[in-house]
């Protein structure tokens, strides 16, 4: 069997194995299929068989799918009167199944892209520390490796890399179904990865801008798309996150490129939110001001585009840090983890929202969603 086969299976099995939790905002306890050796060991200690996947016509429809793994399930419990502990996918896996209890978030899957980045590291050790299992993805495999290596004390069985360019269609599907083999699944996507430049329109170089779209816009609207299809084949909701820009409301001077493309993928998101509600699937946005650093981690934007600010207004490094803490009404230094606590905010459903915006700013009132 193909990754690309497994890829389409695991996710509706998933979607089966999952039962009600009793909560209306959060109506799935889910499982993770582990492809682990520790856990596969450990079920074949139980006396029950694995149950067995066999041939399914893979151009059939997702509905006709699952009626046939639902069929197969219901037999292997009327059999052996358990549900299943472990599951043989043709001549794939086998796979454990990990329930976990009802109340917790340990059976829940992120997808971060542009995780190896100062706001995308915050987002991945906040789901860490709550208990989630995080696939941070990321353009280039060292920083993303040197990502992993620095949260795997926190959950060394819960965090993977995964590399994925955002502008790569067959990347973007590679990725997801790297995680969904290793776990079986995505509950929530934090699309993340973004880049900036700073020029006045007049000097606007159109490629340099092509570049920009490619990734803010064109990644945003494949990582959209990607998790729309195995959250909604998988058919237990979801929540997709954007980290937007206060920038999308109140736009900076030569900074043309950034907000327009940063728009249009704060639109797609939006847009996301009325297609996905049908199968309880949250669109939602966190927009932040400004944010340097999280820790010794540089942000890669303001390494772009820190110095032209720097100098535009006779700064240095800290004194530009100091100008937007400043400017904002809270005099606040925005950072990676108040961005995290707002993704954390919409991931665990604390309210019945899709569609919003959470200001990450200080108090910006020229950027407060309109």
């Amino acid at each position: 069997m193909t990754s690309r086969q497994l890829y389409f299976v695991l996710p509706v099995l998933r979607g089966l194995l999952a039962k009600r939790s009793g909560n209306e905002d959060d109506p799935y306890s889910r499982v993770i299929l582990g492809s682990d050796l520790t856990l596969i060991l450990n079920a074949k200690q139980s006396a029950l068989p694995p149950l067995q996947i066999n041939a399914w016509d893979e151009n059939a429809p997702a509905e006709t799918v699952r009626e046939k793994f639902r069929a197969a399930i219901d037999k292997f419990i009327a059999q052996h009167g358990a549900a299943p502990v472990r599951v043989k996918v043709a001549d794939a896996g086998p796979f454990q199944i990990e329930h976990c209890p009802p109340s917790g978030v340990k059976s829940k899957i992120a997808v971060v892209t542009g995780a190896a980045g100062a706001i995308g590291a915050g987002i991945c050790r906040k789901l860490l520390e709550h208990g989630y299992h995080v696939a941070a993805t990321d353009l280039i495999r060292e920083s993303l490796d040197n990502l992993v290596n620095e949260l795997k004390p926190l959950a060394p069985d819960r965090i993977i890399g995964v590399q994925m360019d955002v502008t790569d269609k067959e990347s973007v599907t590679a990725g997801f179904a790297e995680v969904a083999n290793r776990w079986g699944g995505v509950d929530i996507v934090v699309i993340n990865a973004g880049i900036a430049m700073v020029a006045p329109l007049m000097d606007l170089d159109p490629e340099a801008f092509r570049k920009l779209e490619k990734v803010n816009v064109e990644g945003t609207l494949l990582t959209l798309a990607e998790a729309g299809r195995i959250l909604s084949r998988q058919n237990t909701g979801g929540d997709i996150i954007l980290i937007s820009t206060k920038n999308v409301f109140s736009p900076g001077a030569q900074f043309g490129a950034y907000s327009a493309t940063k728009a249009a993928s704060h639109q797609l998101a939006r847009i996301a939110s009325l297609e996905y509600a049908p199968f309880d699937i949250r669109v939602n946005m966190v927009a932040p001001d400004a944010v340097f650093s999280d820790g010794q981690r540089k942000s890669g934007l303001w390494a772009e585009v820190g110095p032209s600010r720097m100098k535009a207004r006779g700064l240095d490094e800290k004194g530009l840090e100091e100008y937007y803490r400043n400017r904002n009404l809270l005099k606040a230094r925005v950072t990676a983890t108040h961005v995290a606590n707002a993704v954390l905010f919409f991931a665990t459903r604390q309210t019945p929202t899709t569609g919003a915006t959470i200001p990450v700013d200080g108090g910006l009132p020229d950027a407060t969603p309109r």
